[in-house]
């Protein structure tokens, strides 16, 4: 009979092996994906993953759960981890709760001394412009359950005049440009005349900051978390050259209606970041650029990229290539897709969806799959999370009656399987 000693030590020999094995497919020309729920529909409302992979090839995704989301007290940040070799996703476990307030929109990293960051905003009056920004950072984060946290703060963000001024330079180019195109509206003044007021307000514009896509880290030095605010629908960045000792913004990104910042770095060393459409149609991806590590920003203008208004995440493979996850269409989010690009973003020359509803007679029976993010593995292979809400035709009742039909899904593919195309 072979010991428990035994079996330890020849799966870790063989831990090594089945990593070279899925590197070699990913690598050579073999297609990959597969897919599973992290745990049965239900009906509480499930929201907003963020996935990382641990330094022992373990992953680790948050999400928020609850009955609702800025207006729910109830509203927290759930976990769970799928370990190296096994098919299962362990049982969710808490990773964040303030009692009596709604925990939203978490967002996760691994710094370079392997450390576990978790950033997220409680929103602290049900209104998503009073949400107060806070991280927690853990080295034991490896075990079962939820990580054992070391640091506990609130990010405090300080923008100043600087701020001010950005702001209302360019809703007065804007404003021009949507005079020029007929395009200056009764909601569009209102939207100007609003965030020129917010602007010059210290708590309006010091709270409110929310996150979404991934951080990022530059050089190994600079960590950028890219952050929106719902209360002047447009984007900034929160910017730390000493691991969140101190914080400095960058100026703002301001369009119409940009947010939920997604960063990519270019080969030259510039910035990208692409924003989901929260403003009027036509609903494309929004785009700004920066030159000096994200601290000043340019104009915010449109991609050829169909957005319906749902977020997206752009990151920079090790091999240079882009990838981007996004709901491709105008209206709905029934269609997610992830693209390759090989050129910086200028094209996206290789598309294939993870979820796409196409024969539905009823718009109604759509599914919902959004918010998504992704990482590249060790391994070269992709993984994903999104929210996974069913077609209403796929629902069930619980017992009591109510409707179960989200989840969190995670899917692993590989460029191979991108490139390849829609196989139908």
């Amino acid at each position: 009979m072979t010991s428990k000693h035994g079996l330890r030590s020849f799966l870790l020999f063989l831990l090594p092996i089945l990593v070279s094995v899925s590197s070699a497919l990913s690598q050579k020309g073999t297609a990959l994906h597969e897919s599973e729920l992290l745990f049965p529909l239900e009906h509480w409302h499930n929201h907003s993953s963020c996935i990382v992979e641990q330094p022992n090839g373990d992953l680790l995704v948050c999400w928020f759960h609850g009955s609702g989301e800025r207006t729910a007290d109830d509203v927290v940040v759930l976990g769970a981890r799928k370990k190296v070799g096994e098919q299962e996703w362990s049982a969710p476990f808490l990773m964040e709760d303030v009692p009596g307030y709604p925990d939203t929109n978490p967002s996760m990293f691994i710094d370079p001394q392997h450390r576990l960051w978790l950033i997220w905003p409680t929103i602290m009056a049900n209104e998503w412009h009073t949400a107060l920004l806070k991280y927690r950072v853990s080295s034991r984060y490896s075990e079962d359950g939820p990580p054992k946290w070391e640091v506990s703060r609130v990010l405090h963000l300080k923008p100043g005049d600087e701020f001010l001024k950005t702001v209302e330079a360019s809703l007065d180019d804007l404003a021009e440009k949507a005079t020029t195109l007929g395009l200056e509206d009764s909601r569009t003044k209102r939207y100007f005349d609003r965030n020129r007021k917010n602007a010059g307000e210290k708590l309006y514009r010091r709270m409110g900051w929310m996150t979404r896509a991934h951080p990022i880290v530059l050089d190994g030095k600079r960590l950028i978390i890219p952050l929106y605010s719902d209360g002047f629908s447009f984007s900034l960045m929160a910017i730390s050259d000493d691991w969140g000792k101190t914080w400095t913004t960058s100026t703002p990104l301001v369009g119409l209606g940009n947010i939920q910042p997604s960063i990519a770095l270019r080969q030259d060393g510039s910035l990208v970041a692409y924003m989901r459409d929260a403003g009027p149609p036509p609903k494309r991806l929004q785009f700004s650029e920066s030159f000096d590590r994200g601290e000043t920003w340019g104009p915010v203008v449109d991609t050829d990229l169909p957005n319906p208004g749902s977020g997206a995440e752009v990151i920079t493979l090790r091999n240079g290539n882009w990838l981007l996850i996004y709901n491709d269409l105008e209206r709905g989010r029934y269609s997610l897709a992830v693209a390759l690009s090989d050129d910086d973003g200028k094209t996206w020359k290789w598309k294939r969806h993870l979820e796409r509803d196409k024969e539905v007679s009823d718009r109604q029976d759509w599914g919902s799959y959004h918010y998504p993010t992704v990482i590249e593995a060790s391994d070269g292979t992709f993984h994903a999370s999104y929210s996974y809400f069913s077609r209403r035709s796929e629902a069930r009742l619980d017992s009591e009656g109510r409707t179960m039909r989200k989840s969190i899904k995670h899917a692993r593919f590989n460029q191979e399987w991108i490139r390849q195309g829609d196989q139908d």
